[in-house]
């Protein structure tokens, strides 16, 4: 069970813009190495590393030493813990519904407006 404590590590790991980057990056390569995580971002490999103690603590990120290197990983429970506890499962399987008619409509009118900009 997620606690207080937790969940407010983990929202406050997702409220800044370079961690949910980072957690993408993880998740479309996980066993991604610190370094080319940090080649991926603007900042100081300091900052990035401060980045990664956040999502650490929050537990959204694993990692594991190999060999001299440090690879990542993405975590994705504590914030399926945090959408489970607001959701049950008949709620949770319209909500998933709800958001794919969202992107659909959102990608109907990207398109519409597309059009009406080559006109």
């Amino acid at each position: 069970m997620i606690t207080d404590d937790s969940m407010d590590a983990v929202f406050h790991a997702l409220a800044h813009t370079t961690r949910r980057a980072m957690l993408d990056y993880l998740r479309a390569t996980p066993g991604l190495p610190v370094g080319k995580l940090a080649n991926h971002f603007d900042v100081s490999r300091i900052a990035v590393m401060n980045h990664l103690t956040v999502l650490e603590k929050a537990g959204l990120v694993i990692s594991e030493k190999d060999g001299r290197t440090r690879r990542l990983y993405l975590n994705a429970m504590p914030i399926q813990d945090i959408h489970e506890r607001w959701t049950d499962t008949y709620s949770a399987h319209w909500a998933d519904r709800v958001n794919i008619i969202k992107h659909a409509a959102e990608a109907a009118a990207r398109k519409m407006e597309e059009r009406d900009d080559d006109d």
